[in-house]
């Protein structure tokens, strides 16, 4: 039934929430709290108490009071910086305090402090709007996919507002869909009006509910297809020195950049610069927001340095020039990137500048990581995380795997993997479309009709269908999908031959929702909801689900955002799209995704992730299809994200400055992490292994390969002196490890040309693209002229398999490594993982190892979107840590110190040819090092186009 009593309970669930507000410990809050607020807020009006869903009212204020929030991180470099934001500052603020009472109706009160808290370090890392010399800060929010970074920066610009910015230019994406949604946002959020180009049509909304009389900032751009700057616009918009701001909302597009940079040339820009003659806008100061930092707005050209010094001539790309160009007009500014992938932005070199832009956009100011609740739902969550030896825990039950979309590895099918503009999609289903895909729509009608029982039928619900980046086959899709979907409501709703249809549905019902419901109940019943009702009840209200629920194909106008505000009751569509549904534009309560896209650029699949963010109350309703490939490379940029991120904390400990995050992320063994652009020849990546672990997880297995790289391995062993046992120090103990440690080899203080040479006679599979012997071994051999990684402990381990030993020399004997494949590969053995958890803390002390696992869990508390429990066992990221830098007033570090482990990895359970010949697999553990020493690394085109590009 409809959900007519939704909005009394939410005036309740809001009015506990406020008498609740001042409850110091939040854990005190319990159901019998509640029910005494709850009869507290019917007192203040006796109608809340019709038909009033007190159950569902506490479930939901359960939801809202369990959720918590890690802190952010910010990396600092304070050059030129004058701290100015006090409490005193704050106490007059309006724009800001009628944002945060609008979200309070919507977040839960923690949610809300980490946004104040978090836009005040923002704010307070920008420069005070009243200084009046001039000053250039530029800074980088680094939030998670779909996480809530719009309403970040929407809370961040009424703040700035209030502190007295005066111009704001939002850079809102390439497309129209996206800039219209932002401008409505920021309609609801900063403005309190609805932008109309017709003054008679505005309407009050959002904020200004709140107060619409004295704060009413001006606008210049509206949420029409056509109400980004243009002519008109220019035209009639006028800057006069007054105290309400002005907002701009604007695409990343050359032709709107130029319009803008010369009306604020010749509108605003009143002084000239002394020394370079140029006009300049001193009166006002400016604050540029570039929602998805790291698209568009970066230089993909490459500057020339002469000893360091940038060629003030060169010409940049024309979108990141007019960027800088708008920047440089004025002598007081503030830019901010917000991104949840900032590689690309990472690449821009900091000393990078032109005569006629100035600096270019590198965040040398502030980079800030933005914590996430933990009821947001992210890559770790859905993908689980990785525990090695190809293990992986608390993957989601939402991810359903595909592979009748093609056939003959990709060459031809329904969707065939490097499919053209011009495929006709076909499929011999009685449907026209792959039999996944069916379940897939089943699944969201499903869906649709559970949320609209939970009384989450007002609530807009979302499917995506992103199969193909070519308009003229979105097109194909698009008719065969809406085809079934209208077939299958006639039926439906008539009732009329509906049997086979209702069969289908009940067997899914039955066969994966309900198992699934229960299984996450278990496994994560702190994000998962209630108990799923009757198909009784479902069957039911099927028909007046079907009518409701239509098809679009999302092409990139503004009407594709516009429907979802403008919609009365919950809008239930299917997507249907491809690069403009990719990146940035948000489908508003996503429940099923149906993806096939391929790419292997970090950058790209997390933009592409629109199944990450919040599903308070339907998680377990969620399903993803898709790939088993790229189940496999979500899995690897989830590991990578975390660790990344763990990476960032460690450095604020350590002093580090944005720079060295960048050096991180560039140097990162898994990530390629963005196309450096399409070049013509190729492109030089400067790589630096230090704090780092090396892994081969791809193997050939050919013959003579295999006998080289087994020989490498008896080669070293004979060469090295009589090995001994792994010290028997905490984490290296029996009950702590997963063999015992008499069946492992030990060698320690071993010169580096020992290593060097196993490198130069062993052969990388051409798939492991950083894990390249040949680099890894100049790397070693430029650390060594520097000092560092001069001695080297070597560890050869055994297995599980004793069933399957292998005689490396007269007195060496191990047994291979149990390691499933990772995905089936014609020229390949790959797993996911060669070594164990513990592999790296072998060579600690016991005070190290404690100072390791004191880092790991203090890591560990930052990061919602890892298991709760306190980690036992030191990661490797702390670990390589305290190698490199010891523990303060303890012990020295030992960057000269590498490590190198070994492994015979086997599945038993799919032996590849020439399987008597053993692989051998390795791991290089770099400690961390203050040296920026770096290799060489080339990329040709082809080989990015293939594995890498992306038209987004």
């Amino acid at each position: 039934m409809p959900n007519i009593f939704r909005e009394n309970e939410h005036q309740v669930i809001q009015i506990v929430q406020t008498l609740l507000h001042n409850t110091p410990d939040k854990t005190q809050i319990t159901i019998q709290v509640l029910n005494e607020k709850i009869d507290l807020a019917i007192l203040l009006d006796p109608k809340y108490k019709d038909n009033l869903d007190r159950e569902y009212v506490i479930e939901e204020l359960i939801r809202r009071y369990s959720v918590w929030i890690g802190q952010d991180n910010i990396l600092i470099n304070e050059s030129g910086h004058i701290p100015w934001l006090t409490n005193e500052r704050k106490k007059e603020w309006k724009y800001w305090h009628r944002y945060k009472q609008w979200q309070d109706k919507k977040l839960p009160w923690v949610a809300l402090k980490a946004l104040d808290d978090s836009t005040d370090r923002i704010l307070g890392l920008l420069e005070d709007p009243e200084r009046t010399d001039p000053w250039d800060r530029r800074g980088l929010v680094v939030g998670h996919v779909q996480s809530g970074k719009t309403g970040n920066f929407t809370g961040l610009i009424c703040k700035a507002a209030d502190a007295g910015y005066k111009i704001i230019i939002v850079l809102a994406g390439m497309h129209n869909n996206l800039r219209s949604q932002t401008q409505m946002r920021l309609d609801e959020g900063f403005l309190g009006y609805e932008t109309h180009p017709d003054p008679d049509k505005i309407r009050i909304i959002g904020v200004g509910n709140i107060d619409s009389g004295v704060l009413r900032p001006n606008y210049v751009t509206n949420r029409t297809d056509k109400g980004d700057f243009s002519q008109n616009l220019a035209k009639v918009a006028g800057i006069s020195p007054e105290q309400r701001p002005w907002l701009f909302v604007v695409k990343k597009n050359k032709t709107v950049l130029q319009r803008l940079h010369k009306w604020i040339h010749d509108h605003v820009a009143t002084t000239t610069d002394y020394e370079s003659g140029r006009k300049i806008v001193t009166n006002f100061p400016l604050l540029v927001i570039d929602d998805e930092a790291d698209h568009a707005s970066v230089d993909t050209g490459e500057q020339g340095f002469d000893e360091g010094v940038p060629d003030e001539n060169y010409q940049p790309k024309a979108i990141n020039s007019l960027i800088r160009q708008i920047l440089h007009l004025f002598s007081r500014k503030a830019y901010i990137g917000y991104t949840a992938t900032p590689f690309a932005n990472i690449y821009i070199h900091e000393q990078a500048e032109t005569k006629h832009e100035g600096k270019d956009l590198f965040p040398e100011s502030f980079i800030i990581n933005l914590a996430a609740p933990s009821n947001y739902i992210g890559p770790s969550r859905v993908f689980g995380v990785n525990e090695g030896e190809n293990k992986r825990k608390d993957q989601l039950p939402i991810i359903h795997e595909v592979d009748d979309h093609n056939t003959d590895e990709g060459k031809a099918g329904w969707m065939p993997t490097n499919h053209k503009s011009g495929h006709k999609p076909y499929h011999e289903s009685e449907f026209g479309i792959p039999l996944s895909l069916v379940q897939a729509i089943d699944s969201f009608i499903l869906a649709c009709t559970v949320r609209q029982l939970r009384k989450q039928g007002d609530e807009h619900s979302s499917m995506l269908i992103h199969v193909t980046r070519f308009n003229a086959v979105q097109t194909e899709v698009f008719e065969k999908v809406d085809e079934y979907v209208k077939k299958i409501s006639q039926r439906i709703i008539r009732g009329i031959d509906n049997q086979d249809v209702l069969s289908r549905l009940k067997y899914l019902w039955e066969d994966d929702f309900i198992p699934t419901n229960i299984r996450m109940n278990e496994e994560v019943p702190d994000l998962c909801s209630e108990s799923l009702p009757t198909w009784e009840a479902v069957e039911q209200l099927l028909p007046e689900i079907m009518e409701q629920i239509n098809v679009r194909m999302i092409n990139g106008t503004a009407k594709d955002a516009l429907d979802y505000a403008d919609s009365v009751g919950g809008l239930k569509v299917i997507a249907i799209g491809g690069d403009k549904l990719a990146r940035g534009l948000t489908l508003e309560g996503l429940c099923v995704s149906y993806f096939l896209r391929a790419s292997k650029m970090y950058d790209t699949l997390m933009q592409m992730g629109r199944w990450f963010g919040y599903r308070a109350g339907y998680l377990d309703l969620c399903r993803l299809y898709t790939t088993t490939d790229l189940v496999k490379w979500f899995q690897h940029i989830a590991d990578a994200s975390l660790e990344l991120r763990e990476e960032f904390n460690l450095m604020i400990d350590s002093g580090g400055t944005p720079r060295d995050y960048g050096l991180k992320v560039q140097s990162h063994s898994v990530l390629l992490v963005t196309s450096p652009v399409k070049m013509r020849n190729g492109k030089k990546l400067l790589l630096s292994f230090s704090n780092s672990l090396n892994e081969t997880v791809s193997f050939y297995h050919d013959k003579e390969i295999l006998e080289k790289n087994f020989n490498s391995l008896k080669y070293l062993v004979n060469k090295l002196p009589k090995p001994s046992a792994i010290p028997s120090r905490k984490g290296n103990t029996s009950e702590n490890s997963n063999l015992n440690i008499e069946r492992h080899y030990y060698w320690e203080n071993i010169s580096y040309t020992y290593v060097i040479n196993f490198l130069e006679q062993y052969t990388t599979h051409k798939e492991s693209y950083k894990v390249n012997n040949v680099l890894l071994k100049n790397f070693i051999e430029k650390m060594v002229k520097k000092g560092e990684l001069t001695s080297w402990n070597i560890v050869l381990k055994s297995g599980g398999l004793l069933d399957r030993p292998v005689n490396i020399s007269e007195s060496i004997t191990v047994y291979r490594a149990e390691r499933a494949i990772n995905g089936r590969h014609n020229d390949r053995y790959a797993i996911r993982k060669l070594l164990s958890s513990s592999d790296e803390c072998i060579p600690l002390s016991n005070q190290e190892w404690e100072e390791a696992l004191r880092l790991t869990i203090e890591n560990a508390k930052k990061n919602p979107d890892k298991d709760k429990k306190t980690p036992t066992v030191p990661n490797g990221i702390s670990t390589r840590i305290v190698r490199g830098k010891g523990i303060e007033n303890i012990s020295n570090g030992r960057p000269e110190e590498g490590l190198l482990i070994i492994y015979l990895p086997e599945d038993p359970n799919n032996l590849y040819p020439n399987s008597d010949i053993p692989f051998v697999g390795f791991g290089l553990s770099f400690p961390f090092s203050h040296l920026d020493e770096k290799v060489e690394y080339i990329v040709n085109n082809t080989e990015w186009e293939m594995n890498y590009d992306s038209s987004i």
